[in-house]
């Protein structure tokens, strides 16, 4: 099932958002103090490629301070558009029978986007 549902979700746009995240990951790996951001917006990028049959995750380091203040200044510069985004696009998918197993994954991108500091992505 998961594999119909990567492929289903690959040729209904999740390979734009894939794109546009990579692109995001790109132009902060330019900075050495956007690094940090550029590798969670890779991790956003690699569920947003394959996002069923994988799960979010947190850590037991993701209570510590760093992750804390990184997760705080991703949410007040990016995080809250992020997460409405990936919100809005879920209600539009949920309005469907068809459309609500994308509208889960969509959710599950937004909690990762909203804050994404001491998570990890694993397969289930």
């Amino acid at each position: 099932m998961s594999f119909i549902g990567n492929v289903l979700w690959v040729i209904l746009g999740g390979l734009i958002i894939f794109i546009q995240y990579l692109i995001g990951s790109i132009v902060l790996f330019a900075t050495i103090v956007g690094i940090p951001f550029g590798l969670q917006t890779l991790k956003m990028a690699s569920l947003a490629l394959l996002p069923f049959g994988r799960e979010v995750v947190t850590t037991e380091r993701a209570g510590g301070c760093l992750q804390i203040i990184l997760n705080v200044i991703w949410i007040l510069v990016c995080g809250i558009s992020i997460a409405i985004t990936h919100l809005l696009l879920a209600a539009l998918l949920a309005i469907t029978i068809i459309g609500i197993p994308f509208a889960i994954q969509h959710l599950k991108l937004a909690g990762l986007g909203l804050a994404p500091f001491g998570k990890d992505i694993r397969s289930i």
